[in-house]
């Protein structure tokens, strides 16, 4: 696909850099394009419910419901993570990209590796920008794009302005 005649690229990648002295750890994150593989590997938990006299009504709050619900999450977010990091080309300990129970050993690996704390919650967070469109990004793109049209009218041989007086000597705008 084409947009104003350029072809579209495919997401962004995001770019974490963490000091090690006089080395780098450099972690990048590029957002999934769909959550179709997660979905085909976890289906969504599907809360019980009972039959009364309106029909079938779903028990949301329901324990056994709610555990599964929030394993579901958890591991919504550390297939994001682990994804995004795709990029990165990180050789995993524990985690393996087809099986879902181990998706969220991530945090463990990176803390094994040698990583903080708040080192692994940078990390996390990189997958996440990686995945959102924030207004910081936005005005940024809005910034670029700005910049880009002043550039193509300076380059332009036509009039910046429009005229005055027109070469009659009457005002331009009667």
């Amino acid at each position: 696909m084409k947009l104003g005649g350029k072809k579209l690229t495919g997401p962004c990648i995001e770019t974490l850099v963490l000091p090690r002295g006089e080395d780098q750890i450099v972690f990048k994150a590029q957002a999934i394009p769909n959550f179709d593989d997660f979905d085909a590997l976890c289906p969504e938990p599907k809360a019980p419910g009972k039959l009364t006299k309106n029909g079938w009504e779903p028990m949301n709050d329901d324990p056994g419901y709610k555990e599964m619900l929030a394993s579901y999450n958890s591991r919504r977010i550390a297939f994001m993570v682990v994804r995004s990091l795709a990029v990165s080309d990180i050789e995993w300990d524990t985690v393996e990209l087809d099986n879902p129970k181990t998706w969220i050993n991530y945090v463990e690996d990176l803390k094994n590796a040698g990583l903080s704390a708040i080192e692994i919650g940078r990390v996390s967070q990189l997958a996440m920008q990686a995945n959102a469109l924030d207004e910081s990004k936005l005005e940024q793109a809005r910034a670029v794009f700005l910049r880009g049209q002043q550039e193509a009218a300076k380059a332009s041989s036509g009039l910046q302005i429009a005229p005055e007086t027109m070469p009659s000597g009457k005002p331009a705008a009667e």
